[in-house]
């Protein structure tokens, strides 16, 4: 596995300790590899289905 150093707001942040708090995720750094493997599956369902418009994400700004 790699390292990636990333910065992240402090919001965001506590939400995802909220959710290792509760059990939902063991840690921050697997809750956090959970969110990407979601958005890669999302992404791979978009290229299966190539007649429907696929969404642009939109980023908040920080």
């Amino acid at each position: 596995m790699e390292r990636v150093t990333l910065r992240i707001p402090k919001q965001q942040i506590e939400e995802v300790e909220r959710m290792v708090e509760t059990g939902e995720y063991p840690n921050r750094s697997e809750a956090i590899r959970s969110a990407v493997r979601d958005m890669l599956a999302e992404q791979d369902t978009a290229k299966e289905r190539p007649s429907e418009k696929r969404k642009r994400r939109t980023w908040a700004k920080v």
